[in-house]
């Protein structure tokens, strides 16, 4: 009887959005092809596989719910059952930290692709592509300063680490003929004031310059910008103005993590401006509060209006989607459901929007018909449509998926000591 509720109300959303001029099901269509890159550190609260250490380097987890991943084959058995819960094929998205190292040190400037083929065939096993990340955090040789840092030995150590992930990255690209997206993000940065802005953004530059020389077919680099970090909150050397003028000038993605600026910045307001000059976005979708405090994705305006501007300037190909947040004070997986599902709603309100006559109100200078229209789309039947898309897909509609990870929580994380 539910499945025909959700049926029938889905055929009464088609008819109210159709009379605005949308197609639903070509909407779903799109929604069906647009993959959300999954973060594996959120399984286990970006410790990783090589010390077993909190995190650190401007960044940190908070919380200490039980069920914590703490090995690879947790990590993985977790990804696998978020899988089941999430409508489409999505990717993955692996930090360097995650190597399956088995058991053995293996310093970040050592890492080889060997390190990272156990997770090129689980990927391929279970219908993922792959992302990647260097890791430049959490190491003793992080410091406040990496690829930026003036000690030769310390800069270098960082260069042949990120040059080892994009090589990584390629192969992961190659394996699944299609390109892996890989993002370079350092903490670099000071506490408290400094008089060498300038000189540690020029050695960071030409780190970067020097990363990049070598040409790899398989992935595609992002490099991403940072408003601060937490025991850095002066000065930060890959800031938001830094990362878009060498983006623009190198021609290189573009990371725009939504967490990584205040909570009251708009930053769908980047997104028009960026998309001028770089050639393609890469969004990692996080919810800060008061800080970058990476708090689960919700369906918030600003990352309805991320979403909806992207579509407006004509990006949605032109970007890719992850989630980039990590909360250890909730179920794990639930926290992975409520994130990827409220990303998909956003997507799909985008794709929603009765574009084509708001441009045409817009292009006749018809204001007020353009706000009546933006207003009035907002309490149009969006649930009944994001219902069926999961109905669709075989997946739990509604908050049915609750009692799912609830038994998980019983029978596997409540297990884990």
């Amino acid at each position: 009887m539910k499945d025909e509720q959700i049926k029938k109300a889905y055929e009464i959303a088609r008819e109210r959005y159709a009379a605005i001029g949308v197609d639903t099901d070509k909407a779903l269509d799109q929604l069906q092809k647009t993959q959300i890159s999954l973060h594996c550190w959120q399984t286990d609260d970006v410790v990783g596989f090589e010390r077993n250490e909190a995190l650190s380097g401007g960044i940190q987890t908070t919380g200490n719910y039980p069920g914590r991943a703490r090995n690879i084959d947790e990590v993985r058995k977790d990804l696998e059952f978020v899988k089941t819960l999430i409508a489409g094929d999505h990717r993955l998205n692996v930090h360097a930290i995650y190597g399956d190292f088995g058991g053995k040190p293996v310093d970040r400037d050592q890492i080889e692709v060997s390190h990272f083929q156990s997770w090129i065939d689980w990927a391929k096993a279970n219908n993922m592509k792959l992302d990647f990340n260097s890791s430049s955090f959490s190491h003793p040789k992080s410091g406040e300063l990496t690829l930026s840092n003036p000690d030769k030995g310390i800069r270098d150590f960082w260069i042949e680490h990120t040059k080892r992930c994009r090589r990584i990255s390629d192969a992961m690209g190659k394996a699944q003929g299609d390109p892996c997206i890989m993002n370079i993000w350092v903490h670099d940065g000071s506490k408290d004031m400094t008089v060498e802005r300038k000189r540690y953004r020029e050695i960071f530059a030409e780190s970067l310059d020097e990363i990049l020389k070598e040409d790899l077919p398989g992935m595609k680099t992002c490099l991403e910008a940072k408003l601060f970090g937490i025991g850095l909150e002066s000065y930060t050397v890959g800031s938001h103005d830094f990362v878009a003028g060498y983006c623009a000038t190198r021609k290189l993605m573009y990371t725009l993590d939504t967490g990584h600026y205040e909570m009251t910045e708009n930053v769908a307001d980047m997104i028009a401006s960026l998309l001028l000059f770089v050639p393609e976005l890469m969004l990692h979708v996080s919810r800060p509060i008061r800080w970058d405090s990476d708090h689960v994705t919700i369906m918030n305006d600003q990352t309805l209006d991320l979403f909806k501007e992207l579509r407006r300037a004509d990006g949605l190909s032109r970007a890719h989607i992850g989630l980039d947040y990590f909360d250890a004070s909730i179920n794990r997986i639930g926290a992975y459901i409520v994130g990827t599902r409220a990303t998909q709603k956003c997507v799909l309100s985008a794709l929603l929007e009765p574009l084509d006559k708001l441009r045409q109100y817009e292009d006749k200078g018809q204001n007020f018909e353009r706000l009546a229209l933006i207003e009035e789309a907002k309490s149009m039947p969006f649930g009944a449509v994001f219902d069926y898309f999961n109905l669709k897909n075989n997946v739990p509609v509604g908050e049915d998926f609750i009692p799912a990870i609830q038994q998980y929580e019983k029978d596997v994380l409540s297990k884990r000591c």
